[in-house]
């Protein structure tokens, strides 16, 4: 058997993890996604294996700064570009980004929990309506208890205080015009356009949204991170609220 013989099988599975991510993935990725699979292998190894059918990443990610709607009262900024966390539900941040196709509008607004980057809620309109926030507080407050001293940082919020005060959620908000003070719900954004919007192509609106709510679950199911021990955000905050 020679040399190129003894990966042929693996060759078969890197493939596979590329189509499966729709080209997302580069080397470093597959690599821990093969570790996940319980074949481990150097990752110069997957990056040759790779380049021999062309396998290359097809996301070239882009700075990015979200949607910015009315302004108005402005909180403490608690957070303070802190985005470490110890546990869930420590620090969350929420943001809303605008996509234009088609002639139309689409607004997403998600919670992003900072100790495993996970989607806690996010809601989606056609329109940036103050019920598309509530929404999307409401899904998020059910899967906690009160006072747990939780901070939700966003670059808005005033518009939804008193909800932030009746489950004892300390409320932080960035300085204006500041994107480096969400920086990871910023980039979070910026991953999804690059990973999704530019990446693709849509018949329609109603196309786009639908393939946006499938890559919101990819997101959160199936994308692994590195930082996550491989595994992907909703997994590992599963792992970590077992054992707190």
């Amino acid at each position: 058997m020679n040399s190129a013989d003894k990966y042929e099988s693996v060759k078969e599975e890197i493939t596979a993890i590329y189509h499966e991510n729709k080209g997302r993935y580069g080397y470093r990725r597959i690599t821990a996604e093969l570790s996940n699979r319980k074949l481990p292998l150097n990752h110069k190894t997957v990056q040759r294996l790779m380049k021999e059918p062309g396998l290359v990443c097809r996301v070239r990610m882009k700075k990015y700064c979200s949607y910015k709607g009315e302004i108005g009262k402005i909180a403490l900024n608690l957070l303070n570009q802190d985005f470490h966390a110890d546990k869930p539900n420590q620090k969350w941040v929420t943001d809303v980004t605008e996509f234009s196709r088609f002639g139309e509008k689409l607004y997403l607004s998600p919670i992003l929990d900072l100790h495993s980057r996970d989607l806690v809620s996010y809601t989606i309109s056609d329109r940036p309506v103050l019920s598309m926030v509530t929404t999307m507080l409401d899904e998020a407050f059910a899967k906690i208890l009160d006072r747990t001293n939780l901070i939700l940082h966003s670059d808005q919020g005033w518009q939804y205080q008193r909800m932030l005060r009746e489950k004892d959620i300390r409320q932080s908000m960035s300085r204006k015009g500041n994107c480096l003070d969400n920086a990871v719900i910023e980039n979070v954004f910026g991953l999804l356009k690059s990973e999704l919007l530019h990446l693709q192509e849509f018949q329609s609106m109603e196309h786009f949204k639908q393939e946006l709510l499938n890559y919101l679950d990819y997101y959160n199911n199936r994308r692994t991170k590195a930082k996550l021990k491989g595994l992907p955000p909703a997994i590992h905050r599963q792992q970590a609220l077992s054992v707190a």
